[in-house]
């Protein structure tokens, strides 16, 4: 069975904050892509929270150097990810990035994005969260989408074993 998990990180968690990166990864085939996100691009992405920053280590100098444009970051997922369920472990929080992030261009987004009670029943999500709190999350959204991966696969596919 394919999973395709996504994690975004961002410039804070209040309502004015936005997405400043993107991974997603593939568990059948390994396909994914990860990339940071110019807020420059976007009308009216100022907001920035130090202690957001402290947490994920990005800054905003690096992602107007190496971010792409929002219309670029959503071109890639849409083509990448179109029609396809993708997971996500937070998701109010990556539903709402998300959201701000194509309404920025006027795109509509071709996947949807769904919380882990798509794929875990009620006791493999209470697995799930053991297993995620003992990991090492660095806040970085590919290490992020690893880290998650695997917890699905150990609850999945390990139990009893």
């Amino acid at each position: 069975m394919e999973l395709i998990c996504l994690d975004l990180e961002a410039s804070g968690l209040g309502p004015n904050s936005y997405p400043i990166e993107v991974a997603w990864k593939s568990s059948l085939d390994n396909r994914s892509d990860n990339f940071l996100i110019n807020p420059d691009s976007a009308i009216e992405w100022d907001y920035w929270d130090d202690f957001a920053e402290e947490m994920h280590g990005i800054c905003r100098t690096e992602l107007v150097r190496d971010g792409i444009s929002v219309k670029t970051a959503c071109e890639r997922m849409n083509q990448a990810l179109s029609g396809q369920i993708v997971l996500s472990d937070a998701w109010d929080f990556d539903h709402f990035w998300l959201c701000r992030l194509f309404e920025q261009t006027g795109m509509t987004m071709e996947f949807s994005l769904k919380g882990l009670e798509a794929v875990l029943s009620a006791e493999e999500l209470i697995q799930y969260h053991f297993i995620s709190r003992s990991q090492l999350r660095r806040h970085r959204a590919m290490q992020d989408v690893e880290h998650i991966l695997q917890a699905i696969s150990y609850v999945k596919f390990f139990e009893g074993a």
